[in-house]
């Protein structure tokens, strides 16, 4: 039985190219995993595995590895940096219970940063930080970190300092053990000597082992209470502190280095056995009711429990299709028949294997704490509990993000259309923020995701793995409609015609609902007007109109509507009547309700060297942003605003032109904003033009 302390689940995530899979490709082969070190830049990471990451040189979907270090058991999961795929970051601190946030020396805390950090404090993530690149120009440690306080609003605990800087960079010193770490030339990580500190640095570690001192401490009462009495604490105390601080997220322990150049990963390594948690020292999962709300309990990470695990993605390979599962509680056997609590069904596990990037090795049995994947299973899909039939339970499920983009896609050649409906069917399943639906009058397929690169990916994936040829139409945008003003109306529906006729009379108002709400209802009826039992077929007719507004059949958002009189028919009355009634009452009132189109708005952050900085505001302006701050670095300048996403397609090339190839960009949904008469105007045309010409 596998002693769980030892244990550390961990992700490694960061903004794109701080050098998230470089840092986990020195792990492997620290660790022993792998012999010969693949570099990013040739297309022969281990983790990127997927032609498109080779080519591109970014990480598309999460890869887990498992690998050894001081007698514990990593599961490593290297993230995707892209804001496109953040769904794969979400998905994997989710089943996580520590972290190592990567960030550029030069490039310091980067947009995507903020996204993924904020995502593991949701998560509430344990991590420790890897200021990495310290070899290249322009890097600054002590800026990075003041970065990190400012931008992010965490504390870094400063643990190892930086000895030189760009070229000269040549190792660290540790600043808990006042010793200095320092490789040579050769660039292989096991060469390095323990030195004492540079006789320049000698102030600056103690001042900051001072400092590192009195942030531990203060996690201890009785120890804080010695320390200021002038007694030094142990370096088991101050590690014991450090480790609980870090696990309550009081602050974040920060190393430096150089993943590249295998310098001070070692004691990166160190600190996940010494300062992450393990799986048992995590606040244990939450248990559903069937409502979907907390039932008090919780999947106590046990050997002793019942089986619990979460299936958090699937990927289907040559192999065939695999499911990444997290097992919270118990054990689980080669041939045992589990419970899958979403869709009610069993499922016998025929073979499981421990991942090693795009490899596997086969596994008899697993048990909780560990992260696996599963060989075959059949209608499992991310976020869905799989447990013990006996004990079924639900855990806490995933949310994604609604896709903002969509574009139309048909194979060039006939016989493509069941080849590509196969292949997006895997697709979809392995990708919960991808969605695909048949445009109904025009038999068009429709993919949506949640950008252009997102997309574009999803194209050339099908195109390559699955051999589709496509003929790709023009990105379209997700717009919705909403009401302005509130009304109050009535409508009768009634029909005679031979045998019972049907009567249903509602009085209502239709007003605009609270931002994000989605649609709500309520009655105030008194006196059974309209008698209870028909209620629920006023709401249910209400909500069923909401998928098509009036102006250009887009869904509708943010409506309440409340039923306060009617009348009903003893006989002719029944609950399809009033629900007919409801449907006619959506009809005719929203056009009264001042119906309003509202279009999707980015957050968009921009980097731009500072000799551009009035070419790219002017741009942004010109694509109706709303500029809401500006930022100088020292390589440059991070504007952030507010754009539509109808202005925003294309943008990478505009950027790369005016900056001269320098800037970069990165953009995710805010909100949803209602649109300027002319452009409405120019969309509601185009939809109804779209609709006569089908």
């Amino acid at each position: 039985m596998a002693d769980l302390s030892k244990y550390r689940n961990i992700g490694i995530f960061a903004h794109v190219d701080a050098g998230k899979t470089t840092t986990t490709e020195r792990i492997l082969k620290l660790t022993g995993q792998i012999h010969k070190t693949g570099e990013v830049h040739d297309g022969e990471s281990t983790t990127d595995f997927m032609e498109q990451e080779a080519e591109r040189g970014i990480t598309i979907q999460s890869a887990a590895v498992s690998c050894f270090w001081k007698d514990h058991r990593f599961n490593v999961i290297d993230t995707p940096g892209h804001v496109d795929f953040t769904v794969e970051v979400y998905r994997s601190l989710k089943v996580l219970d520590g972290g190592i946030g990567v960030f550029c020396g030069s490039g310091g805390v980067e947009p995507q940063s903020e996204t993924n950090w904020r995502y593991a404090n949701e998560s509430e993530v344990a991590r420790v930080i890897f200021v990495n690149k310290l070899d290249r120009m322009g890097a600054d440690f002590y800026r990075v970190t003041e970065q990190v306080r400012k931008v992010l609003g965490a504390n870094p605990l400063i643990m190892t300092l930086p000895i030189g800087i760009e070229d000269e960079f040549c190792g660290v010193v540790d600043v808990l053990t006042k010793k200095a770490y320092i490789w040579d030339e050769t660039g292989l990580p096991e060469n390095y000597t323990i030195e004492d500190v540079p006789a320049d640095m000698v102030d600056k570690v103690d001042e900051y082992h001072e400092m590192l001192i009195e942030t531990a401490v203060e996690q201890d009462d009785d120890l804080m209470e010695a320390y200021m009495e002038g007694e030094v604490p142990s370096l088991e105390d101050i590690k014991r502190c450090i480790r609980k601080g870090t696990r309550d997220l009081a602050f974040f322990p920060t190393y430096c280095g150089s993943a590249f150049k295998n310098k001070g990963m070692q004691l990166v390594l160190d600190a996940v056995v010494d300062y992450l948690p393990s799986p048992t020292e995590v606040d244990p999962q939450p248990l559903m009711d069937e409502e979907g709300n907390e039932n008090g309990e919780f999947a106590v990470v046990s050997v002793d429990e019942p089986f619990k695990a979460l299936a958090f993605k699937i990927m289907d390979d040559r192999f065939g299709a695999l499911t990444f599962v997290r097992i919270y509680s118990g054990k689980l056997n080669k041939g045992d028949t589990i419970l899958n609590a979403f869709t009610g069904k069993t499922e016998r596990v025929g073979r499981m294997v421990e991942m090693q990037a795009d490899d596997r090795n086969e596994l008899t049995s697993a048990q909780a704490g560990d992260i696996i994947a599963i060989v075959g299973m059949k209608n499992v899909q991310t976020g869905h509990t799989l447990c013990d039939p006996k004990h079924p339970v639900t855990l806490e499920p995933m949310v994604f993000p609604t896709p903002v983009i969509s574009i139309a896609v048909q194979p060039k050649d006939k016989g493509g259309n069941e080849k590509m409906g196969v292949a997006i069917g895997k697709m979809v399943a392995e990708d919960p923020s991808f969605q695909v639906e048949t445009d109904e009058d025009s038999g068009e397929t429709i993919l949506k995701g949640m950008g252009e690169l997102h997309l574009d990916i999803k194209v050339d994936i099908l195109k390559r793995t699955y051999g589709v040829d496509l003929i790709v139409g023009q990105p379209q945008v997700a717009y919705r409609e909403t009401i302005t003003r509130e009304i109050e109306d009535s409508y009768t529906h009634k029909k005679q015609s031979g045998g019972s006729g049907q009567f249903g009379k509602i009085d209502y108002r239709i007003k605009p609902g609270e931002v994000a709400s989605g649609f709500t209802f309520k009655s105030s009826v008194v006196g059974g007007n309209v008698p209870k039992e028909f209620w629920p077929a006023v709401e249910k007719g209400f909500k069923s109109m909401m998928s098509e507004g009036v102006l250009a059949g887009f869904p509708v958002l943010d409506v309440e509507v409340e039923l306060f009189d009617g009348g009903f028919h003893a006989v002719d009355s029944s609950a399809i009547a009033f629900e007919i009634a409801a449907k006619g009452a959506f009809r005719q009132s929203i056009p009264k309700a001042g119906a309003q189109l509202l279009e999707p708005i980015m957050k968009v952050d921009v980097f731009t060297p500072e000799d551009h900085v009035g070419d790219v505001i002017g741009d942004l302006n010109r694509r109706r942003g709303m500029m809401k701050d500006q930022e100088a670095g020292l390589t440059g300048v991070r504007i952030k605003a507010d754009v539509p996403l109808s202005e925003m397609f294309g943008y990478i090339g505009s950027l790369r032109t005016m900056t001269s190839g320098r800037g970069q960009f990165s953009m995710e949904f805010s909100h949803y904003a209602p649109c300027p008469q002319n452009v409405a105007e120019t969309v509601i045309a185009a939809e109804k033009e779209k609709k006569a010409a089908k």
